[in-house]
């Protein structure tokens, strides 16, 4: 009777002890909650995702939760970035045609080589409107020397380039240009092209695009002859952050960037060409100094004047 009635009492033991609930699992300590909050507070998914892999090491057990936590951030940061991008898309295609344009000003001085070989001043501007389907982008030179009443050098350059994007990578472009520059022998050269756009790189430090097409071309002569002819356009436009912070003084932090342009247009009687390369340092947010070289070429210049032309400036620009 005595085994018996211990017997029964091992089992309700064991009965009971079945039916307790069991041991709860130890939540995020509140230390590494408040320190994951905060991370998640600056909005930075960098800092989000260092913290949480830092507690995911420390408190493995709590991996689950720390994981929900994470990917409820970057539902939330995801859902944030898609709505901020909508508005963006929208104040784009609503805004009028004189909004949103970026320019620039630049004035300095220049050094000349090939149909005059003098110094003068130099000045230009240009602007550049990008929408969500469409980039406008304008840009005018003027480069210009006189010394003892006599005039030396007078280069005038203009030119509009609207672009349209049929895709992340191609484009379509249009390009209506205007130069003037009596020492290579004409009073005025148009030129009218339209033709595709690749953009062959595109990151945050380096972008390249090409560009190709028909072109007319027609060229009024100093001697009064006007020539009207079919052509064909290549062009290239480049772009290198070399580095976010350049020293360029012991008191002056700058940013630098480097970038080229290239446009040729190639008819039977005349090829011309025009290369230009540039390095910008930026003094500050808006003033920057900068440094460039142009080279241009006629295949067949004018009686009396030479095929190649080159131009060194020193100029301050501002952003505007």
């Amino acid at each position: 009777m005595i085994a018996m009635s211990g017997l029964r009492v091992v089992m309700l033991a064991v009965l009971a002890g079945s039916a307790l609930p069991a041991p709860a699992i130890a939540a995020l300590p509140e230390p590494v909650r408040a320190m994951v909050d905060a991370a998640i507070a600056t909005g930075d998914e960098g800092k989000v995702r260092t913290v949480v892999e830092i507690a995911r090491t420390t408190y493995p057990g709590d991996a689950a939760e720390l994981d929900g936590i994470l990917k409820s951030f970057e539902t939330r940061l995801a859902a944030a970035k898609a709505e901020e991008a909508a508005k963006k898309e929208a104040a784009l295609r609503s805004a009028g045609m004189f909004r949103n344009w970026d320019g620039r000003g630049e004035f300095g001085g220049f050094r000349a080589t090939g149909n005059s070989a003098n110094t003068g001043i130099t000045a230009s501007v240009s602007a550049e409107r990008k929408g969500v389907d469409w980039r406008h982008k304008l840009y005018a030179r003027a480069d210009y020397q006189r010394a003892s009443g006599v005039t030396t050098r007078e280069q005038y350059l203009g030119r509009y380039e609207p672009n349209f994007n049929v895709s992340p990578d191609f484009y379509v472009y249009a390009l209506a240009q205007f130069e003037r520059d009596r020492f290579q022998g004409f009073d005025a050269r148009y030129a009218a092209s339209g033709g595709i756009g690749y953009q062959a790189l595109k990151t945050k430090d380096i972008q390249l695009s090409v560009k190709a097409g028909p072109a007319y071309r027609v060229t009024e002569f100093t001697d009064g002859r006007s020539e009207n002819r079919i052509a064909g356009l290549i062009g290239l436009d480049f772009a290198w952050s070399i580095t976010d912070r350049l020293k360029l003084t012991q008191a002056t932090n700058a940013v630098a960037e480097t970038g080229g342009s290239a446009i040729a247009i190639v008819d039977s009687r005349n090829t011309s060409i025009d290369l230009l390369t540039g390095l910008n340092a930026k003094i500050s947010d808006k003033l920057s100094a900068r440094f460039s070289y142009s080279w241009e070429y006629d295949s067949n210049p004018p009686a009396g004047a030479v095929g190649t032309d080159t131009l060194t400036r020193m100029t301050l620009t501002y952003d505007f």
